[in-house]
Order: structure tokens, then sequence, then C-alpha cells
């Protein structure tokens, strides 16, 4: 099923979100965006403007979340006051209180949720990662490779000595943020917060990704080059020269 199909489909019953996940099947074939002949038109390179990031919140349900990110090209989830990009946290238009019994409001349930499963459903379409400044964001792919990748791309090379250690820990085999901290710790000799704080510089300088693999519940890192090899591919000069 196309992105334009799955969107469609998902916009007729107009459901607010009621907390239940669909699985991605591992033989289901990548969606396509709708806005395959927009992006066309745009020049590469050049940067797509931006909605104001104050605006009145209209998101009810995953496949209005999906349309967001797709329009806007760069989402922050829970936004920041610093940020110069609309968050989804914002333009959500669900109860944000919590239940009388306890628990996530509606609101946090879904933002929670579609950060991970829009990326998830539509690989090909949108992208999960962090920006400088260290929000997480939603972003267009097409934003991706032509505009963020050369802008915010740096070297492993040019990182801190714990990130390359990181780095290389993932090159090797995919690990789990649990894992691969108590790893760190016990390898490196480093501190949670000196461990947090390099796995985040990896994410900003785009050298590791979270897999997208739905069968997978906790966050899974992998090489960016892995993932994204046909990116990596269109900018030769950006890369460390090999040994």
């Amino acid at each position: 099923m196309r992105m334009q199909d799955a969107l469609s489909v998902g916009s007729s019953h107009r459901a607010v979100f009621s907390g239940s996940r669909r699985r991605v099947k591992p033989n289901e074939t990548a969606c396509q965006s709708p806005f395959t002949k927009a992006k066309s038109r745009h020049p590469p390179g050049l940067p797509f403007p931006h909605a104001s990031v104050t605006v009145t919140p209209m998101i009810k349900t995953f496949e209005e979340a999906c349309e967001f990110v797709l329009k806007q090209k760069v989402v922050t989830v829970f936004g920041s006051r610093k940020s110069p990009y609309p968050s989804l946290w914002d333009n959500t238009d669900l109860p944000d209180d919590k239940p009388a019994g306890g628990g996530w409001s509606p609101k946090i349930l879904a933002v929670w949720d579609w950060k991970t499963r829009i990326p998830q459903t539509f690989p090909d379409e949108i992208f999960y990662g962090k920006v400088p400044g260290g929000d997480a964001v939603l972003m267009e792919m097409e934003y991706l490779r032509t505009v963020h990748y050369p802008k915010a791309y740096q070297p492993v090379s040019e990182l801190p000595p714990l990130c390359r250690q990181l780095y290389e820990c993932i090159r090797i085999e995919p690990w789990f943020t649990g894992d691969l901290r108590q790893h760190a710790i016990a390898e490196f000799h480093c501190s949670k917060s000196r461990f947090d704080t390099a796995l985040k510089k990896l994410q900003i300088s785009l050298n590791i990704v979270r897999s997208n693999d739905p069968c997978v519940e906790n966050d899974l890192w992998l090489p960016f080059s892995e993932v994204h090899l046909d990116i990596v591919d269109l900018y030769p000069e950006l890369q460390d020269e090999a040994p």
C-alpha cells in the first residue's frame, strides 16, 4: 500500500488514537509519499520554509500527524523554547488531562506512539533523529537527504574519544541502549551522564540511527551508513578517508 493510500484509508475513519499500535509486517511493501510531485518541483539543496511554530492545535489522528511532518519537513517531538521548528506536541489537539485512574494523558500516549510508529510505518519517507541542541525530531526524508545531512554530518573521527568508542561498538554489531550503557561504564569507565551525552552526539552528527524494526520495542542503534547508504554515497567528500 502506498503512503497516499494508507493516509486516505486512515483519514476516512478519523479515529482518535486509542493506544493500539499497528505492526508493520516484515514483507510489507515500502510506502511512497503523496508529496512526490511537490518535492520534485522544489530546487534541490534549498531549505523548505517552515510554518509558524505557534499555530492552533489540529492533529488528532496518526494520519494527520504523518501529513503534518511531511508538510513541515522538520518537526520536534515534544518541542522546546529555543527550537525553530514546530512541534508535534504543540500541534496535537487531544486531552492533556491524566485519567482519573492514573497513567498518561491521551495526548502524551498519542505523541509518544507517533514518534516511533511514524518512521516505522514509512521508513522511506520520514526519519527519526536528533538535531543540534538535542531535540528529537521527525524529518521528511528528502529534506534530510538534500539539506540536513550535508549541513549536520560530522565524521566520527572529529568527535570525542568516548563517541568513537561507542561508535566502534555499534559499527561491529547493533546495541540496545541499556546494554551499551552497561558495557561503556564497565569498559570505558565513563559515567551515565557522559554516556548519554556521547550517544546524543553520535545521533546529532548523523553517525548512528535508531532501528525502525517494528518488532524491536527498545532503542536499538545502527550505523547511519548501514541504514542510509544512499544518502552517504551522495557526499563522498564529507566522509573519513579510508585508512
